[in-house]
């Protein structure tokens, strides 16, 4: 008999259906024992012949039915009735092992986006009382000649130095093409990259000790060359190792897949990378609009640097004296008043270029990979800063120095320190150089990068807690030593300055 057949599952069904906004759920239980006194009844009409067991499973279909039916006339109700009946007392509500949201074991695990926004809007307001002080006390600070001034026409050795700075990858491609038809060995094709690549560094730090020139200038031709001298290390160093790959298989001509395309070059010397191949990862189309609205931030934010620069920075470094020599007490104060302004140029730098400038370039490039940092506030050591806060350089250093130092029995830590001794020349060639002058702060700062890996690692280690190493790194980092580097340079450069005069 089919479950409609039955009058008295049908008045149940219908009771349910009809008063499911007003019965508890103990009605349910009373429908079940209703189905199974009906199945009870109709048990001496069971077939002698042995049939009773499909009648039996007949009647536990129909009741699985039925309770299926009621399930889902229970599902119908009300948001307002499932409370009552989801939801009871005798439910336990603590069931597993919990940590509150900001304690220090689960405090990378959970999103703070209300947090954030809590600080843009404090930091806001507070900085906006402060700025308004700051105006009506001091005035209006920046110097008409800050973005142009005549000076800046003394910079076209600079200028004329970046346009040709193009003539050194074409040099490496036509060596690449050289050796690609076997018209030199290879010890030569080592030698003449050698050369490139060092002539690119070398030419512009000449131009830029010979020519007077204003100092973001010297830093902005100086970060040029860096660039291309690690590019031009990245396509030498690759095209070796396909080349000694194809020689490996023992083929008597070139692998095909090792192809010396000019395209590629050009494609690679503008991308938003540092590491080369010969194809990467490309989006389908150029988001206009986008393109339009990043351009818009960028202007803002350069422009909010250069007020923090002329409106506080400058007032402050001018009015302090050098950090190493003069009262302790005086000196710790300038460096803790230098330090917020300095962080939130710092901060506006990261954003405008790791964000904003390279989001940018790889958009109109249709550059696939944007990964161009990662979280790296959330750093619990330094070496996890390092590994995260600037992932183009990342990369070069892991695949042309970390990886085959050790591939050439290197131990890691040795390793380590000459992937940060690297940094360090480079750091300090992009600030000694534009300066005029060599003392070392910059590349003093970045070596001392090492011991503190050291001690945030250990740290870390045996506190268990992420959030030692992370209050380590943002001190030293950008409360006390960037500002301290800047005194230092600042004062250094008005006492060779004032020698001259």
């Amino acid at each position: 008999m089919a479950i409609s057949d039955s009058p008295e599952i049908l008045g149940s069904t219908a009771t349910v259906t009809s008063s499911s906004h007003s019965d508890s759920d103990l009605n349910l239980l009373s429908i079940r024992r209703r189905t199974s006194t009906t199945a009870a009844a109709r048990a001496p009409d069971r077939d002698d012949s042995g049939n009773g067991e499909a009648v039996d499973d007949r009647d536990r279909v129909e009741s699985a039915n039925l309770m299926s039916n009621v399930a889902e006339n229970a599902n119908e109700m009300p948001n307002s009735s499932d409370t009552r009946f989801t939801y009871r007392p005798r439910v336990p509500a603590h069931r597993r092992i919990k940590e509150s949201p900001l304690s220090s074991g689960a405090i990378f695990k959970q999103s703070h986006a209300g947090l954030f926004n809590l600080c843009i809007v404090v930091l806001v307001a507070v900085n906006s009382r402060l700025i308004i002080e700051n105006l009506m006390k001091y005035g209006w600070l920046i110097r008409s000649g800050f973005w142009f001034s005549s000076r800046s026409l003394s910079d076209w050795p600079l200028f004329m130095c970046c346009l040709t700075l193009p003539i050194f990858p074409l040099a490496a491609f036509v060596v690449e093409k050289l050796v690609q038809r076997n018209y030199i060995s290879e010890p030569v094709v080592v030698f003449l990259h050698a050369i490139i690549s060092t002539t690119a560094v070398l030419y512009p730090v000449i131009v830029n000790l010979r020519c007077d020139s204003a100092f973001l200038s010297g830093v902005a031709l100086m970060l040029f060359a860096c660039i291309v001298w690690l590019k031009l290390v990245s396509y030498a160093h690759t095209n070796n190792d396909m080349r000694a790959l194809a020689k490996s298989a023992e083929k008597g001509d070139v692998d095909p897949s090792y192809d010396v395309s000019f395209k590629s070059l050009a494609y690679f010397m503008v991308a938003p990378t540092l590491c080369y191949q010969q194809s990467y990862p490309r989006t389908p189309a150029v988001r206009k609009s986008w393109v339009v609205r990043q351009f818009i931030k960028l202007i803002v934010f350069t422009g909010l640097m250069g007020f923090i620069i002329e409106q506080y920075i400058n007032p402050i470094v001018q009015n302090s004296q050098h950090p190493l020599k003069g009262n302790l007490l005086y000196a710790i104060e300038r460096v803790l008043k230098l330090s917020v302004p300095n962080l939130y140029v710092w901060l506006c730098m990261f954003y405008c270029f790791f964000h904003l400038w390279l989001n940018i370039l790889a958009e109109l490039l249709r550059f696939g990979d944007r990964e161009f940092y990662k979280d790296w506030w959330n750093a619990k050591t330094v070496e996890e800063y390092w590994r995260m806060w600037n992932m183009p350089v990342h990369k070069w250093m892991v695949r042309h120095i970390y990886f085959p130092c050790l591939r050439n029995g290197i131990p890691k830590g040795v390793a380590i320190v000459i992937a940060f001794l690297v940094s360090a020349v480079f750091h300090e060639l992009c600030i000694a150089v534009p300066c005029h002058m060599f003392k070392l702060w910059a590349f003093i700062g970045i070596m001392f990068q090492v011991p503190l890996v050291l001690i945030t690692n250990y740290l870390q280690d045996k506190f268990r807690s992420s959030m030692v190493g992370n209050m380590i790194f943002w001190f030293i980092f950008s409360i006390l030593g960037q500002p301290m580097c800047v005194l230092l340079y600042y004062h250094d450069l008005m006492n060779r300055k004032g020698k001259a005069d």
